[in-house]
């Protein structure tokens, strides 16, 4: 039994993690948003979210990218209208949202009820990733094609490459929430009502495109 992975796979998994996090997307505006709106802990938050969902992808990958990415594509329509019914509901929460602009001082990670604020972003950005049917066949095609640049052979190697995509899908949260903490300061409570609107605009219209198109297909 091998115990020792592929070491190349790290570096090929961590890229992976990044490319499948950092293209503008729902979850993207969701993040950007908490970091803006609470700073580095709100972003990263959200991020976890997103990097446990990618996680979850990509075990499903390792285990077997045939039989499950039958399976999902099966069941794509109806994980594209929950997912995108569910875009719109956080869009339209997120644009009737009051601007609350947490002091730009407190970037520590408090308890009590800023914990439970931040919790909850992690089940939202996690749902929002595990119903994007985009991202998750994306994300098996990138997995099952990985064995062009790296051998994935065993069980440790595929696990590893599911940990590696993972920590390079943090490493983008950590640095998109570092970035936007940096720059929040510029921000007062009139910007951040503009970038409520803003971005629950941009998630219902997400929604609104995955749900359209199944109506599309339906008449047509």
């Amino acid at each position: 039994m091998q115990l020792v992975p592929n070491l190349l796979i790290i570096p090929v998994g961590m890229l992976i993690g990044v490319l499948v996090a950092a293209p503008v997307g729902p979850v993207n505006v969701l993040c950007i948003q908490r970091a803006i709106e609470r700073g580095f802990w709100g972003g990263l938050a959200a991020g976890i979210g997103a990097t446990l969902g990618d996680g979850l992808i990509a075990l499903f990958a390792a285990l077997g990218v045939g039989a499950i990415s039958g399976a999902i594509e099966y069941h794509r329509n109806t994980i594209q209208v929950v997912g995108g019914i569910a875009l719109m509901a956080f869009g339209v929460i997120l644009y009737k949202a009051p601007p609350k602009l947490a002091a730009v001082q407190t970037e520590t990670f408090h308890a009590g009820s800023s914990l439970r604020d931040y919790a909850w972003d992690i089940p939202k950005t996690f749902f929002l990733t595990i119903t994007n049917p985009g991202a998750v066949l994306g994300l098996f095609a990138i997995f099952g094609g990985v064995s062009s640049f790296v051998e994935v052979d065993s069980k440790i190697d595929a696990l590893t490459m599911v940990a590696s995509i993972m920590a390079g899908s943090l490493l983008w949260w950590l640095s998109l929430s570092h970035l936007i903490g940096r720059l929040r300061h510029r921000f007062s409570p009139d910007h951040l009502a503009y970038t409520n609107c803003i971005a629950g605009a941009l998630l219902i219209g997400f929604g609104a495109l995955l749900v359209g198109e199944m109506v599309w297909q339906a008449l047509n």
